[in-house]
Protein backbone atom coordinates (compact mmCIF):
# COMPACT_ATOMS: atom_id res chain seq x y z
CA UNK A 1 0.00 0.00 0.00
CA UNK A 2 1.02 3.38 -0.99
CA UNK A 3 0.20 6.98 -0.74
CA UNK A 4 -0.09 7.79 -4.28
CA UNK A 5 0.91 6.04 -8.08
CA UNK A 6 3.78 8.19 -8.07
CA UNK A 7 6.92 5.92 -8.76
CA UNK A 8 10.76 7.16 -8.24
CA UNK A 9 14.24 5.99 -9.45
CA UNK A 10 16.41 5.86 -6.22
CA UNK A 11 19.95 4.26 -7.96
CA UNK A 12 18.28 3.06 -11.22
CA UNK A 13 15.46 1.08 -9.22
CA UNK A 14 12.16 2.05 -9.06
CA UNK A 15 10.53 2.79 -5.78
CA UNK A 16 7.07 4.03 -4.41
CA UNK A 17 9.26 6.97 -2.53
CA UNK A 18 12.10 8.64 -3.34
CA UNK A 19 14.36 7.03 -1.30
CA UNK A 20 14.84 3.71 0.44
CA UNK A 21 15.81 3.10 4.79
CA UNK A 22 18.99 0.97 4.74
CA UNK A 23 19.34 0.01 8.83
CA UNK A 24 18.53 1.96 12.08
CA UNK A 25 22.06 4.34 12.18
CA UNK A 26 21.74 5.64 15.81
CA UNK A 27 19.46 6.92 18.27
CA UNK A 28 19.14 9.38 21.27
CA UNK A 29 17.88 8.93 25.56
CA UNK A 30 17.28 12.01 26.94
CA UNK A 31 18.29 11.55 31.03
CA UNK A 32 17.97 12.39 33.89
CA UNK A 33 21.33 12.08 35.25
CA UNK A 34 24.03 12.18 32.32
CA UNK A 35 27.36 11.83 33.96
CA UNK A 36 25.46 8.03 35.50
CA UNK A 37 24.19 7.25 31.89
CA UNK A 38 27.64 8.15 30.27
CA UNK A 39 29.33 6.34 33.33
CA UNK A 40 27.04 3.01 32.40
CA UNK A 41 27.09 2.67 28.73
CA UNK A 42 30.85 3.13 28.38
CA UNK A 43 32.13 1.38 31.69
CA UNK A 44 29.71 -1.79 31.66
CA UNK A 45 28.46 -2.09 27.85
CA UNK A 46 31.37 -0.78 25.63
CA UNK A 47 29.89 2.05 23.84
CA UNK A 48 33.19 4.26 23.21
CA UNK A 49 32.64 7.82 23.79
CA UNK A 50 33.88 9.46 20.53
CA UNK A 51 32.55 13.60 21.28
CA UNK A 52 30.87 15.45 23.98
CA UNK A 53 29.83 18.98 23.54
CA UNK A 54 27.79 22.22 24.36
CA UNK A 55 24.63 23.24 22.36
CA UNK A 56 25.45 27.01 22.75
CA UNK A 57 28.84 25.93 20.77
CA UNK A 58 27.00 24.59 18.27
CA UNK A 59 24.67 27.96 18.05
CA UNK A 60 21.45 26.06 19.50
CA UNK A 61 20.50 28.78 21.90
CA UNK A 62 16.98 28.07 21.61
CA UNK A 63 17.37 24.58 23.33
CA UNK A 64 19.81 25.61 25.83
CA UNK A 65 17.78 28.34 27.72
CA UNK A 66 15.34 25.17 28.63
CA UNK A 67 18.25 22.57 29.68
CA UNK A 68 19.50 22.10 32.75
CA UNK A 69 22.66 20.56 31.37
CA UNK A 70 23.45 21.36 27.94
CA UNK A 71 26.15 18.91 26.88
CA UNK A 72 25.89 16.11 24.80
CA UNK A 73 27.66 13.30 24.86
CA UNK A 74 27.94 10.88 21.78
CA UNK A 75 29.18 7.16 21.46
CA UNK A 76 29.50 3.77 19.41
CA UNK A 77 30.24 0.71 19.15
CA UNK A 78 32.20 0.60 15.94
CA UNK A 79 33.46 2.91 13.81
CA UNK A 80 30.85 5.63 13.19
CA UNK A 81 31.35 8.84 14.40
CA UNK A 82 28.09 7.92 16.60
CA UNK A 83 25.19 4.75 17.11
CA UNK A 84 24.30 6.94 19.98
CA UNK A 85 23.82 10.55 21.80
CA UNK A 86 23.09 10.80 25.48
CA UNK A 87 21.15 14.53 26.34
CA UNK A 88 19.81 15.49 29.63
CA UNK A 89 16.39 15.37 29.94
CA UNK A 90 14.58 18.67 29.29
CA UNK A 91 16.64 18.55 25.96
CA UNK A 92 13.31 17.25 24.27
CA UNK A 93 13.45 16.43 20.78
CA UNK A 94 17.12 16.73 18.83
CA UNK A 95 15.26 20.42 17.05
CA UNK A 96 15.71 22.45 19.66
CA UNK A 97 12.00 22.41 21.46
CA UNK A 98 10.51 20.10 23.63
CA UNK A 99 9.07 16.93 22.41
CA UNK A 100 5.11 16.64 22.15
CA UNK A 101 4.36 14.28 24.91
CA UNK A 102 6.29 13.84 28.07
CA UNK A 103 7.22 10.48 27.89
CA UNK A 104 8.63 10.95 24.80
CA UNK A 105 12.57 9.88 26.24
CA UNK A 106 14.33 9.78 22.78
CA UNK A 107 15.52 12.72 20.98
CA UNK A 108 15.94 10.99 17.80
CA UNK A 109 15.32 7.83 16.04
CA UNK A 110 17.81 7.62 12.78
CA UNK A 111 17.18 5.89 9.82
CA UNK A 112 20.04 5.57 7.27
CA UNK A 113 19.33 5.63 3.57
CA UNK A 114 22.27 5.16 0.71
CA UNK A 115 22.78 8.52 -0.47
CA UNK A 116 22.40 12.21 -0.21
CA UNK A 117 20.23 12.49 -3.05
CA UNK A 118 17.71 10.19 -0.98
CA UNK A 119 17.94 12.84 1.81
CA UNK A 120 17.28 15.48 -0.02
CA UNK A 121 14.66 14.27 -2.23
CA UNK A 122 12.86 13.00 1.02
CA UNK A 123 12.54 16.26 2.67
CA UNK A 124 10.35 17.43 -0.57
CA UNK A 125 8.14 14.37 -0.22
CA UNK A 126 7.40 14.71 2.98
CA UNK A 127 6.57 18.37 2.46
CA UNK A 128 4.55 17.51 -0.18
CA UNK A 129 2.58 15.38 2.25
CA UNK A 130 2.76 17.63 5.20
CA UNK A 131 4.63 16.39 6.85
CA UNK A 132 6.23 18.92 8.99
CA UNK A 133 9.96 19.00 8.37
CA UNK A 134 11.53 20.44 11.28
CA UNK A 135 15.42 20.38 9.88
CA UNK A 136 17.61 19.93 7.18
CA UNK A 137 21.50 20.04 6.82
CA UNK A 138 24.21 18.54 8.14
CA UNK A 139 24.83 18.01 11.48
CA UNK A 140 28.62 18.48 13.12
CA UNK A 141 29.88 16.55 15.35
CA UNK A 142 29.88 13.42 13.09
CA UNK A 143 29.00 15.04 9.49
CA UNK A 144 25.85 13.27 8.46
CA UNK A 145 23.27 14.79 6.27
CA UNK A 146 20.02 14.83 7.86
CA UNK A 147 16.41 15.40 7.22
CA UNK A 148 14.06 15.64 10.50
CA UNK A 149 10.49 15.50 11.14
CA UNK A 150 8.18 13.77 13.47
CA UNK A 151 6.20 10.77 13.41
CA UNK A 152 3.05 10.60 14.40
CA UNK A 153 3.61 10.02 18.31
CA UNK A 154 5.87 13.00 18.46
CA UNK A 155 9.19 11.14 17.95
CA UNK A 156 11.59 13.41 16.73
CA UNK A 157 12.69 10.81 13.15
CA UNK A 158 15.92 11.36 10.77
CA UNK A 159 16.88 10.15 7.70
CA UNK A 160 20.32 10.78 7.05
CA UNK A 161 23.30 9.41 4.87
CA UNK A 162 27.03 9.43 5.86
CA UNK A 163 28.81 8.89 8.98
CA UNK A 164 31.97 10.45 9.84
CA UNK A 165 34.15 7.68 10.83
CA UNK A 166 36.15 7.14 13.94
CA UNK A 167 39.24 5.37 12.75
CA UNK A 168 42.51 3.43 14.43
CA UNK A 169 43.75 6.94 16.63
CA UNK A 170 40.34 7.26 17.99
CA UNK A 171 39.94 11.00 17.03
CA UNK A 172 36.98 12.91 15.93
CA UNK A 173 37.12 15.86 13.91
CA UNK A 174 38.00 18.91 15.33
CA UNK A 175 35.46 21.62 15.62
CA UNK A 176 37.73 24.08 12.93
CA UNK A 177 36.02 21.42 10.82
CA UNK A 178 32.50 22.12 11.89
CA UNK A 179 32.46 24.82 9.27
CA UNK A 180 31.03 22.21 6.66
CA UNK A 181 27.51 21.73 8.93
CA UNK A 182 24.23 23.13 7.08
CA UNK A 183 21.24 24.39 8.65
CA UNK A 184 19.26 24.38 5.37
CA UNK A 185 18.75 21.72 2.37
CA UNK A 186 22.06 21.30 0.58
CA UNK A 187 22.89 22.47 -2.89
CA UNK A 188 23.85 18.90 -4.78
CA UNK A 189 26.53 17.71 -5.51
CA UNK A 190 28.32 18.40 -2.59
CA UNK A 191 32.10 18.17 -2.19
CA UNK A 192 33.86 14.82 -0.72
CA UNK A 193 34.85 14.14 2.76
CA UNK A 194 38.33 13.56 1.05
CA UNK A 195 37.85 17.01 -0.52
CA UNK A 196 37.03 17.95 3.10
CA UNK A 197 40.07 17.28 4.63
CA UNK A 198 42.05 18.69 1.97
CA UNK A 199 40.62 22.17 2.25
CA UNK A 200 41.01 21.91 6.07
CA UNK A 201 44.63 20.88 5.55
CA UNK A 202 45.39 23.40 3.00
CA UNK A 203 44.38 26.02 5.23
CA UNK A 204 46.56 25.01 8.29
CA UNK A 205 43.86 22.96 10.50
CA UNK A 206 45.52 20.26 12.88
CA UNK A 207 42.74 17.07 11.79
CA UNK A 208 44.38 15.08 14.68
CA UNK A 209 43.16 17.88 17.43
CA UNK A 210 39.83 16.61 17.85
CA UNK A 211 37.86 15.10 21.03
CA UNK A 212 40.12 11.61 22.15
CA UNK A 213 37.53 8.39 22.29
CA UNK A 214 37.36 7.64 25.87
CA UNK A 215 36.58 3.93 26.52
CA UNK A 216 36.46 3.03 30.61
CA UNK A 217 36.73 -0.79 31.52
CA UNK A 218 38.09 -3.06 34.30
CA UNK A 219 39.21 -6.48 33.58
CA UNK A 220 40.49 -8.73 30.92
CA UNK A 221 39.16 -10.97 29.13
CA UNK A 222 39.71 -12.93 25.83
CA UNK A 223 36.55 -12.49 23.17
CA UNK A 224 37.20 -14.19 20.63
CA UNK A 225 40.92 -14.61 20.86
CA UNK A 226 40.91 -10.27 21.62
CA UNK A 227 41.88 -8.76 25.06
CA UNK A 228 38.92 -7.02 26.20
CA UNK A 229 37.37 -4.98 29.47
CA UNK A 230 34.36 -6.80 29.26
CA UNK A 231 33.48 -10.65 28.24
CA UNK A 232 31.25 -9.27 25.37
CA UNK A 233 31.36 -7.11 22.30
CA UNK A 234 27.74 -5.36 21.23
CA UNK A 235 28.20 -5.59 17.30
CA UNK A 236 24.71 -4.08 16.39
CA UNK A 237 22.00 -1.93 17.57
CA UNK A 238 18.59 -2.50 17.18
CA UNK A 239 15.69 -3.39 17.20
CA UNK A 240 13.47 -0.25 18.84
CA UNK A 241 10.58 -1.00 20.03
CA UNK A 242 8.10 1.90 20.93
CA UNK A 243 4.62 1.83 23.19
CA UNK A 244 2.40 3.85 20.85
CA UNK A 245 -1.27 5.66 21.72
CA UNK A 246 -2.06 4.64 17.91
CA UNK A 247 -1.16 1.65 16.81
CA UNK A 248 -3.01 1.59 13.27
CA UNK A 249 -1.89 5.12 12.46
CA UNK A 250 1.48 4.67 13.25
CA UNK A 251 1.82 1.36 11.59
CA UNK A 252 0.21 3.10 8.37
CA UNK A 253 3.26 6.21 8.86
CA UNK A 254 5.84 4.25 8.93
CA UNK A 255 4.52 1.49 6.32
CA UNK A 256 3.27 3.63 3.82
CA UNK A 257 5.15 7.12 4.29
CA UNK A 258 8.56 5.65 4.93
CA UNK A 259 8.37 2.41 3.09
CA UNK A 260 8.64 -0.11 6.21
CA UNK A 261 7.73 -3.48 5.58
CA UNK A 262 5.65 -5.80 8.00
CA UNK A 263 7.19 -9.13 8.34
CA UNK A 264 4.59 -9.79 11.33
CA UNK A 265 1.99 -9.55 13.85
CA UNK A 266 0.94 -10.80 16.81
CA UNK A 267 -1.64 -10.66 19.46
CA UNK A 268 -0.26 -10.49 23.44
CA UNK A 269 -3.14 -10.41 25.90
CA UNK A 270 -5.55 -9.13 23.49
CA UNK A 271 -3.09 -6.38 22.38
CA UNK A 272 -1.83 -6.67 18.40
CA UNK A 273 1.75 -6.52 18.28
CA UNK A 274 3.72 -5.40 15.04
CA UNK A 275 6.93 -6.11 13.73
CA UNK A 276 8.68 -3.79 10.80
CA UNK A 277 11.57 -4.37 8.75
CA UNK A 278 13.64 -2.33 6.34
CA UNK A 279 16.51 -5.40 5.36
CA UNK A 280 16.87 -8.91 5.76
CA UNK A 281 16.45 -9.04 9.52
CA UNK A 282 13.11 -9.96 11.26
CA UNK A 283 12.11 -6.84 12.49
CA UNK A 284 14.35 -3.43 12.86
CA UNK A 285 10.96 -1.69 14.69
CA UNK A 286 8.28 -3.19 17.04
CA UNK A 287 4.97 -1.02 17.46
CA UNK A 288 3.50 -2.05 20.76
CA UNK A 289 0.29 -0.78 22.19
CA UNK A 290 0.54 1.59 25.24
CA UNK A 291 -2.01 -0.60 27.20
CA UNK A 292 0.88 -3.20 27.86
CA UNK A 293 3.17 -1.10 29.63
CA UNK A 294 2.17 -1.24 32.63
CA UNK A 295 1.37 -4.88 32.53
CA UNK A 296 4.93 -5.44 31.44
CA UNK A 297 5.95 -3.88 34.48
CA UNK A 298 8.13 -1.12 32.55
CA UNK A 299 8.81 2.50 33.40
CA UNK A 300 5.63 4.98 32.69
CA UNK A 301 7.85 7.70 32.02
CA UNK A 302 9.23 6.56 28.60
CA UNK A 303 7.57 5.46 25.33
CA UNK A 304 10.31 3.12 24.64
CA UNK A 305 9.26 -0.36 25.57
CA UNK A 306 13.09 -1.94 24.44
CA UNK A 307 16.32 -0.68 22.30
CA UNK A 308 18.39 -3.99 21.11
CA UNK A 309 22.14 -4.87 21.45
CA UNK A 310 23.00 -7.88 19.53
CA UNK A 311 25.86 -9.42 20.82
CA UNK A 312 28.58 -10.84 18.87
CA UNK A 313 28.17 -14.45 19.96
CA UNK A 314 25.51 -17.21 22.41
CA UNK A 315 28.61 -17.58 24.26
CA UNK A 316 29.11 -13.53 24.67
CA UNK A 317 25.44 -13.28 25.87
CA UNK A 318 25.89 -15.69 28.81
CA UNK A 319 28.53 -13.81 29.80
CA UNK A 320 27.30 -10.55 29.15
CA UNK A 321 24.47 -11.14 31.19
CA UNK A 322 26.94 -12.86 34.47
CA UNK A 323 28.96 -9.51 34.29
CA UNK A 324 26.84 -6.75 34.40
CA UNK A 325 24.60 -9.19 37.11
CA UNK A 326 27.76 -9.18 38.91
CA UNK A 327 28.08 -5.28 38.41
CA UNK A 328 24.71 -4.68 39.95
CA UNK A 329 22.49 -4.36 36.83
CA UNK A 330 18.82 -5.24 37.08
CA UNK A 331 17.42 -7.47 34.86
CA UNK A 332 14.14 -8.34 34.19
CA UNK A 333 12.08 -11.31 33.22
CA UNK A 334 8.45 -9.90 32.65
CA UNK A 335 9.24 -9.57 28.65
CA UNK A 336 7.70 -13.33 27.01
CA UNK A 337 9.29 -14.38 24.13
CA UNK A 338 5.95 -14.03 22.66
CA UNK A 339 6.73 -10.81 22.55
CA UNK A 340 10.28 -10.97 20.25
CA UNK A 341 9.58 -13.50 17.65
CA UNK A 342 13.06 -13.76 15.23
CA UNK A 343 15.08 -13.29 18.30
CA UNK A 344 15.43 -16.84 20.63
CA UNK A 345 17.78 -15.97 23.24
CA UNK A 346 17.30 -12.47 24.97
CA UNK A 347 17.90 -10.61 28.35
CA UNK A 348 16.48 -7.85 29.41
CA UNK A 349 17.95 -5.31 31.69
CA UNK A 350 17.42 -1.38 33.14
CA UNK A 351 20.06 1.27 32.43
CA UNK A 352 20.37 3.97 34.44
CA UNK A 353 17.34 5.97 34.03
CA UNK A 354 14.89 3.18 33.49
CA UNK A 355 15.27 2.45 29.69
CA UNK A 356 14.59 -1.40 28.55
CA UNK A 357 17.73 -2.61 26.83
CA UNK A 358 16.91 -5.83 25.14
CA UNK A 359 20.59 -8.05 25.01
CA UNK A 360 20.39 -11.08 22.13
CA UNK A 361 22.97 -12.76 19.43
CA UNK A 362 20.82 -13.90 17.17
CA UNK A 363 18.30 -12.41 14.51
CA UNK A 364 15.91 -14.78 11.81
CA UNK A 365 16.62 -13.43 8.24
CA UNK A 366 14.08 -13.02 6.24
CA UNK A 367 15.01 -14.35 2.27
CA UNK A 368 13.71 -13.69 -1.17
CA UNK A 369 9.90 -14.77 -0.40
CA UNK A 370 9.76 -11.95 2.06
CA UNK A 371 8.42 -14.70 4.54
CA UNK A 372 9.16 -15.18 8.07
CA UNK A 373 10.19 -18.48 9.80
CA UNK A 374 6.27 -20.40 10.87
CA UNK A 375 5.98 -20.07 14.70
CA UNK A 376 6.51 -24.09 14.99
CA UNK A 377 9.37 -24.17 13.40
CA UNK A 378 11.07 -21.33 15.87
CA UNK A 379 13.40 -22.31 18.98
CA UNK A 380 11.84 -23.24 21.99
CA UNK A 381 13.77 -21.01 25.02
CA UNK A 382 13.05 -22.04 28.65
CA UNK A 383 14.13 -20.51 31.87
CA UNK A 384 17.57 -22.80 31.93
CA UNK A 385 20.04 -21.96 28.98
CA UNK A 386 22.38 -24.70 27.92
CA UNK A 387 26.18 -23.67 27.46
CA UNK A 388 25.51 -24.40 23.74
CA UNK A 389 22.96 -24.44 21.21
CA UNK A 390 22.82 -26.32 18.15
CA UNK A 391 22.77 -23.85 15.18
CA UNK A 392 19.63 -22.57 13.15
CA UNK A 393 19.95 -22.46 8.82
CA UNK A 394 20.23 -18.10 9.53
CA UNK A 395 22.71 -18.53 12.62
CA UNK A 396 25.18 -15.65 12.31
CA UNK A 397 23.73 -14.82 8.78
CA UNK A 398 23.19 -11.20 10.16
CA UNK A 399 26.80 -10.83 11.36
CA UNK A 400 27.69 -8.09 9.73
CA UNK A 401 30.56 -6.50 12.03
CA UNK A 402 33.83 -7.41 11.03
CA UNK A 403 36.43 -6.54 13.64
CA UNK A 404 38.14 -5.02 15.24
CA UNK A 405 36.43 -5.61 18.49
CA UNK A 406 38.85 -3.47 20.32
Amino acid sequence: MTLSSETYDVGGVIYPRPFKIRRLGHFGFNVEDLDKSVDFYNRLFGFHLTDAIDVRKLGMEDAAKHMKDTRIFFLTYGTDHHAFLLADRSFGAFVGDDAVSPDVTTNQITWQVGTLDEVTAASDFLRRRNIEIRRVGRDMPGSNWHCYFRDTEGCTVELYYGMEQVGWDGHSKPFEMYDRRFNEKPALPQISERQEIADALARGVDIFSGYKREDRGEGSYNVGGVTLPRPFKITRIGPMALFVNDLDGTERFYVDTLGFIKTEETVYRGHRVVYLRNGTEHHSFKLVPKALRATLGLSAHTNVMSMGFELGSYRQLRDAVAFLKGRGVRFIDSIPPELHPGIDYAAHCLDADGHCLELYCYMEQIGWDGKPRPAAQRRRVGSEWPATVEPLSDTYADQTFQGPLG
